[in-house]
């Protein structure tokens, strides 16, 4: 074939490829021409995951009618003159290549007025050809882009998106995103006619923190406030018992656009060093702002990327900005009785206030601050663990392995209260209590899936806010709670309500049960199903398993080493972790010289 120069729909639809990937980069790119517009509303309306429609509204500064077809054609912009300007950035879009590569492979409208212009103006473009002329039309002050049939030229592409519920998924966390970074714009997401996101646009980054992960969460976030040199480092990090299983709530802006960055995740994780169980991820939103000539933000297509000028500068920075912010978060209980409970704030949920035992305002850490972080567990009662008489009965699924049962123990003591210590007929036992319960509780599940798991109604049903992409997934998995003894129903946008636990769980936080599935489903997309059932169990007798530092009373070891002792597979927890160690009597001698030299 010889050499020749590619037609214009082919090189637009090409470059669609590096810019639209899927129907979030679509909302992205709208998204962020809005803010550089100065937007202080921006409603997404989305449809059939963003393939059948996306309709972004803004009431920006608009975009006069005579520049309207320059607005999509391909590298035109607003934002650069000169070569100089791409080491100054200060907008979020400086490309002008967006609008023309999403008209490329969609049916796009868009429609603007300026405050100067008596009316707006509409262009329509299909598959990156315009259909008509402009047209007058009458519309508020800003800027609507309407987005029909994404790839429907390119058939190709659409086969390679995910499931609908992951791309909505993925739209929702990109809102989420923008609504945390710029608390002054009023922020509203609405897909398949439900609202799923909307912010109140008054600056206030905790409320906004509040509308995406509840108020409980919202209220014991750490403050980061932290001016190193020309680096200004501030935001939001949870303290160090509020954790996920997964990096994805870590997230960094750098002047207000976000950005994915290993080294910033790493120096993130360094400052949380010890702090943290293993494989837990802290909650983070962390905005860095610095000199725009400092950093190079034209090194990725789609902008998700940066590349720092002194990256080792910044890491010391971040890491020195968190760590300073965990050890002000002083691990002391304040014993002494807080002060009158003043009226909550509407995004607490306003009336009266609750007097909390350790803090009445919100945490937030600076110079000369100090914190008094939730008080320890109390000590468990002798009702922490299931009666010893109600073992696990045999399951069949889970044969007996020869030596794998546990001889009668008697529980001594604990020791930093995470091991139980105890004596055997053959010696010394310590026992992981942590890993001991989650054995428990799982083979008392998985006893009981058989003939369906009983369910216990709780006095008070528990609300239980998540995050939009969240409340999303568990929206689609509740005809298959029931079955294991959830009674979960929705409750607003982004909210629930537990009704009912299963019943072994009756003592634990029936939030923390929830948030335990919705990890989960985070993680693994497919429907619960027999074959994953086992994980999921142990995921949840993960994180309502009484935790390691936790004191347990006599009764309650005693009460725990009974059913370890039932259990079929009593020395390691369902992640395969060891729930014990064990010191012969023979191992003892030899170490005190009571066997004398051989």
């Amino acid at each position: 074939m010889p050499i020749h120069p590619l037609p214009p729909e082919l090189i637009s639809q090409i470059a669609a490829g590096e810019v639209v990937e899927r129907p979030a980069s679509v909302v992205k790119e709208l998204v962020e021409n809005s803010l550089d517009a100065g937007a202080s509303t921006v409603v997404v309306t989305v449809r059939g995951a963003g393939k059948q429609l996306i309709e972004v509204t803004d009431n920006g500064h608009g975009i006069p009618a005579g520049e309207l077809a320059l607005a999509v054609a391909r590298h035109a912009t607003s934002k650069l003159a000169t070569a100089d300007d791409l080491f100054r950035i200060h907008t979020l879009g400086f490309r002008g290549e967006a609008l023309a590569s999403i008209a490329s492979v969609s049916r796009f409208t868009i429609t603007s007025r300026t405050a100067e212009a008596e009316t707006g103006a509409r262009l329509r473009i299909e598959g990156g050809r315009a259909v008509g002329e402009i047209e007058p039309v009458g519309a508020p002050v800003g800027t609507t882009v309407r987005v029909e049939d994404l790839f429907y030229n390119v058939p190709a592409r659409r086969k390679f998106l995910k499931s609908d519920t992951t791309e909505k998924r993925r739209i929702d966390a990109l809102l989420t995103r923008y609504a945390l970074a710029y608390p002054t714009v009023r922020f509203r997401l609405v897909q398949d006619g439900k609202p799923a996101l909307q912010t109140a646009g008054n600056g206030e980054r905790r409320e906004v923190l509040a509308a995406l992960y509840g108020p409980e969460t919202a209220r014991r976030m750490l403050e980061v406030d932290d001016q190193n040199g020309h680096l200004h480092i501030h935001g939001f990090i949870s303290p160090p018992e509020i954790t996920k299983s997964h990096r994805r709530e870590i997230i960094f802006f750098v002047n207000g656009r976000p950005v994915q960055d290993s080294t910033l995740v790493a120096a993130l994780l360094k400052a949380y060093h010890t702090l943290l169980m293993v494989g837990r991820y802290p909650l983070a939103v962390l905005f860095i702002d610095m000199p725009p000539e400092e950093v190079d933000v034209n090194v990725h297509p789609t902008k998700a990327e940066v590349r720092f000028r002194q990256p080792d500068a910044v890491f010391r920075a971040v890491r020195h900005a968190v760590r300073r912010t965990l050890l002000a978060y002083t691990p002391i209980p304040d014993l002494e009785l807080p002060p009158a409970p003043e009226p909550r704030p509407a995004w607490l949920g306003g009336g009266e206030a609750r007097a909390f035992p350790w803090e009445a305002t919100p945490p937030t850490v600076s110079a000369g601050n100090s914190l008094h972080p939730p008080a320890e567990h109390p000590p468990l009662g002798p009702d922490a663990f299931p009666a010893a008489t109600s073992q696990t009965s045999p399951n069949p699924q889970q044969p007996t392995l020869p030596g794998s049962r546990l001889p009668l123990l008697r529980p001594i003591g604990q020791i930093a209260a995470t091991y139980i210590v105890a004596e055997g007929p053959d010696g010394l036992y310590l026992i992981d209590q942590h890993a001991a319960h989650e054995r428990v509780l799982f083979e008392k599940f998985m006893a009981q899936r058989q003939e369906g798991i009983p369910a216990q109604a709780l006095l008070e049903p528990v609300t239980v806010h998540l995050l939009p992409q969240q409340a999303r997934l568990l929206e689609e998995q509740l005809p298959y709670l029931g079955r294991w003894g959830f009674q979960v129903e929705p409750f607003g946008p982004n909210t629930f309500r537990v009704r009912a636990v299963p019943a072994l769980l009756a003592k634990t936080d029936p939030a923390e049960a929830l948030r335990a599935l919705v990890e989960d489903f985070e993680e693994d997309e497919t429907p619960l199903k027999d074959e994953i059932e086992a994980r999921i169990i142990a995921r949840v007798c993960k994180r309502v398993a009484v935790k390691g530092g936790q004191r347990l009373s006599p009764q309650a070891q005693e009460a725990l080493l009974r059913d370890l002792e039932a259990c079929q597979n009593p020395r390691s927890c369902p992640h395969g972790r060891p729930t014990m160690i064990h010191i012969s009597v023979d191992t003892l001698e030899k170490q005190f010289g009571r066997l004398g030299p051989k």
